[in-house]
């Protein structure tokens, strides 16, 4: 039945019975208490009152439960029920107690479910609805960006509009980057399109103040050493490890060329980089690993080996990371795959000293105590 109310009571009996002893005390001890309209076996005919339902567990010789009566009495016939039900006090041969401990109104849990189902459609709805919206907006504006993006110079390269006005320009490496820069206010924008760095760029690059900003990635690195071969690079920007230029949101945009570095500092780092691997270069490799390194490669393995450069385990690249956490006294890992932050930092964290990959990625941060290796530095 659809209740109203449901009472809510605990019964304890000093001694072992069965819920249909429970539900006949009941109503016999509440027979003709209130009268026959409030008679619970009337009561149950009509279907004002429910099935009365009792979950008993019998321990150390007595018995406890529950007992749970629906009614759709009103409020004051549902509490004098309940009250009703508290004076038995015998079960059978043994004493019995029952207590309410509390009337729920069903109808008010529904509608607190209804409420909360509804905050979560609303939320859902909104969802799927504002995004179109956004997106449509986007799309708008995406127009005008790129309604914004100007050819400029012989070679008709992706520009902002203020290239000539402004003393200060960011050259970045494709239109898409043009594209996000423009997107975020920056319109002293150029792009290089390609490997090859336009005269357009380098004659620029004599007159005003150039910013390189590049891909946080290995493309990025090649790109700016193309640039720093031909153009008077002034100051240098780079997006996070792993990111692209493109993908940047305006916050992040903004961080990067706030921290800008002069280009003397950016060329000390890598002459002080180019030391330290040649001291990384100089670490000893047993023979029985520059075979592994021929071995695993093109297996999407990786060996991991104790200060002895005895195997400790060899486990599929795409563990690594997870078994790097759990396993103890790893002194050197050497594996098919790329050689990331995240594995550097990963493997540093467990006092691994030498990392050996197929090639280093994003890797920027290298711990002065660990020797980094490629798989062609050790073959060689």
């Amino acid at each position: 039945m659809n209740a109203k109310y449901l009472i809510h009571a605990e019964v304890e009996i000093d001694g072992i019975v069965e819920k249909p002893d429970v539900i006949g005390a009941i109503f016999g001890q509440t027979e003709g208490l209130l009268g026959e309209e409030l008679d619970l076996r009337e009561l149950m005919k009509s279907g004002r009152i429910g099935r009365i339902e009792v979950r008993l567990e019998s321990k150390g010789g007595k018995s406890r439960g529950e007992v749970t009566i629906p009614s759709n009495l009103d409020r004051v016939e549902t509490a004098l029920i309940a009250a009703a039900i508290e004076i038995v006090d015998r079960v059978g041969p043994y004493s019995a107690k029952i207590r309410v401990t509390r009337i729920e109104d069903v109808r008010s849990e529904k509608r607190k479910r209804i409420i909360e189902r509804a905050k979560e459609l609303l939320i859902k709805w909104e969802r799927e609805e504002i995004p179109e919206i956004r997106e449509l907006t986007e799309e708008v504006l995406k127009a005008l960006r790129e309604a914004e993006v100007i050819k400029y110079g012989p070679e008709g390269l992706p520009a902002g509009p203020d290239i000539d006005k402004s003393d200060t320009i960011i050259v970045v490496e494709g239109r898409a980057d043009v594209v996000n820069l423009l997107k975020h206010g920056y319109r002293n924008v150029i792009a290089i399109e390609g490997a090859a760095v336009p005269k357009t760029v380098v004659e620029l690059s004599k007159k005003k103040t150039v910013v390189a900003f590049v891909d946080g990635d290995r493309g990025g690195e090649l790109i700016l050493k193309n640039l720093l071969e031909s153009v008077d690079v002034d100051y240098i920007a780079r997006a996070p490890p792993g990111r692209e230029v493109e993908e940047l949101t305006g916050k992040e945009i903004a961080k990067c060329l706030r921290n800008k570095i002069p280009v003397e500092e950016y060329l000390e780092g890598l002459a002080k980089e180019r030391v330290r691997v040649e001291e990384r270069g100089a670490v000893a490799v047993p023979e029985q690993v520059v075979a592994a390194v021929k071995e695993l490669k093109g297996t999407l393995m990786a060996r991991l080996y104790n200060d002895k450069w005895e195997l400790v385990t060899e486990v599929p690249v795409r563990d690594l990371a997870s078994v790097l956490k759990e396993e103890e006294g790893v002194y050197a890992v050497v594996f098919d795959g790329i050689i990331t932050q995240r594995i550097v930092d990963e493997a540093y964290s467990k006092g691994v000293a030498v990392l050996i990959g197929a090639r280093v990625g994003d890797a920027t941060r290298i711990p002065e105590k660990m020797s980094i290796l490629s798989f062609n530095e050790v073959a060689s």
